[in-house]
């Protein structure tokens, strides 16, 4: 199916669901539509500190996840409103965070995934 300016988002640019199960990073899910993982930390602190260094991060690529923060717990949902659902942006993404908690998940760092 080809853009069309009417529905308001372009379905080509989305990947079917056997794609995002085949290129999710490590610890993601994807389920109607969205790229999701769940972070766990020793204290809120560090879960928002994370998250900050998350929104920077989104901030750099152009490409922005919904972040929830809860206590100890940092879930993210990366999707791409004009697509429809998950995109190549959002495997990115979703990898660049990876790579950021992998930084931050030292024995001292407090983290796990």
């Amino acid at each position: 199916m080809a853009y069309d300016p009417r529905m308001g988002y372009d379905p080509d640019r989305k990947l079917t669901d056997g794609d995002v199960h085949d290129l999710k990073p490590a610890g993601w899910w994807g389920d109607d539509g969205l790229l999701f993982r769940e972070f766990t930390f020793d204290s809120y602190g560090a879960g928002v500190d994370f998250a900050v260094r998350v929104a920077a991060l989104a901030e750099e690529q152009g490409h922005h996840p919904d972040i929830h923060i809860f206590y100890k717990r940092v879930k993210l949902n990366y999707f791409t409103h004009d697509a429809g659902g998950v995109t190549g942006a959002d495997i990115a993404g979703a990898q660049a965070v990876n790579d950021l908690f992998d930084l931050a998940a030292k024995p001292e760092g407090g983290a796990e995934g």
